[in-house]
């Protein structure tokens, strides 16, 4: 909470400091113009970039493959343009970073390998299923253990997860 906390106070400073540098340096209008002409120049990208992770999307679901890549892609590019919206000189750096198929595929695959690692120390669980699950509407082919749902829970208190489950603590 302290990182976020921070982020939203540090970040918006060095973003100030630095257009106000930017100003003095080559005056109100030009920086003004700067940070327009990057804003429409983000949206543009975004909207190209955009349609490319679309379309792969369609080509996985279309291939029956599940769309991973294409929705960290499509992640990417919604933080990217929200950078590139943001007045500043450090958030559309990393604005069109992020719009960038190359950075964005050594950033993404960075985050999955944390995400594998904290997967493997268990300091991230994965349980499918959750409180409230409706057997009824699985129709006919709910097995016993799925509509018990909740009892079943109870039962497996102090159990490990099983593959593919999640656990929030």
């Amino acid at each position: 909470m302290a990182r976020f906390l921070s982020l939203f106070i540090l970040v918006p400073l060095l973003e100030l400091a630095l257009l106000i540098r930017v100003g003095q340096w080559i005056g109100l209008w030009p920086t003004i113009g700067i940070v327009f002409v990057t804003g429409i120049a983000g949206a543009a990208l975004v909207r190209r970039e955009g349609v490319r992770v679309l379309s792969d999307m369609r080509s996985d679901v279309a291939g029956g493959k599940v769309p991973a890549r294409s929705l960290m892609d499509a992640g990417a590019l919604l933080v990217g343009g929200a950078f590139l919206l943001t007045p500043g000189v450090l958030t559309d750096i990393a604005g069109f970073a992020l719009l960038l198929p190359p950075v964005r595929a050594l950033l993404l695959k960075s985050l999955r390998e944390r995400m594998e690692r904290a997967l493997a120390q268990g300091a991230v669980r994965v349980h499918m299923g959750g409180n409230g699950w409706d057997a009824s509407a699985a129709g006919a082919n709910a097995t016993r253990s799925e509509a018990r749902g909740p009892e079943l829970r109870k039962e497996r208190d102090g159990a490990s997860p099983r593959p593919g489950e999640i656990i929030q603590e």
